[in-house]
């Protein structure tokens, strides 16, 4: 994809951040993302890692790495419902704890993303991002944000939509960015951090699923 709008790269202070809390974040929950490993490797046949081409800073493709909540090399549209055949039990529950984001750190580290940011976006969705929308693209995708802390209402379209990628471009999109551009119009590190711990709380505390 070419780059879109300016580059905007997160201040070197931000960038020790992220590596430090990147790093220290994959000690800690070593053990975690090693039962992970084996449990999406045990329950469903495929790699326990999914890699998909994700727009990072500037338009610039990057790949992204979640564990896979998918059966494997089933095909369909990049936006996913709650009700999509294509989720595995296993991954039907890591999706709704965000647990499935974790390997996101190692993207983290490398530079792809960082703490605080946009949502990373498919490449063919980012395509179709209306004109007014696509400014959010130049900016480095984060692990959380204010849009992530609000993933059960925005990540996706309600069930029984006739064409859900449309919903999600025409309606998810632009309310996506507007929060996007809330915090980025003032991205200070006392409200980055506010967000991380707001993310770490979510992590620990997940929301009663229903």
């Amino acid at each position: 994809m070419d780059r879109v709008g300016r580059v905007t790269t997160p201040s070197r202070t931000r960038r020790a951040l992220d590596i430090a809390c990147g790093l220290l974040a994959l000690v800690v929950l070593s053990p975690l993302l090693a039962v992970l490993t084996l449990l999406v490797r045990v329950t469903s046949q495929g790699p326990a890692l999914f890699r998909q081409q994700r727009v990072g800073e500037g338009g610039i493709a990057f790949t992204l790495y979640k564990f896979r909540s998918m059966r494997w090399r089933s095909d369909g549209p990049d936006v996913t419902t709650g009700a999509d055949p294509r989720v595995t039990p296993l991954g039907r529950l890591i999706r709704r704890t965000s647990l499935d984001e974790l390997p996101q750190l190692l993207n983290l580290v490398r530079g792809d993303m960082t703490l605080v940011g946009p949502r990373p976006e498919t490449l063919g969705l980012a395509r179709r991002y209306p004109a007014e929308c696509r400014w959010v693209l130049s900016y480095r995708p984060g692990i959380t944000g204010p849009v992530q802390l609000r993933s059960r209402e925005l990540a996706a379209p309600p069930d029984g939509v006739r064409d859900p990628e449309a919903y999600y471009l025409d309606v998810l999109v632009p309310r996506r960015v507007a929060l996007d551009a809330e915090f980025l119009a003032a991205p200070t590190l006392v409200r980055e951090l506010g967000l991380v711990l707001r993310t770490v709380r979510r992590l620990a505390v997940p929301a009663r699923m229903t």
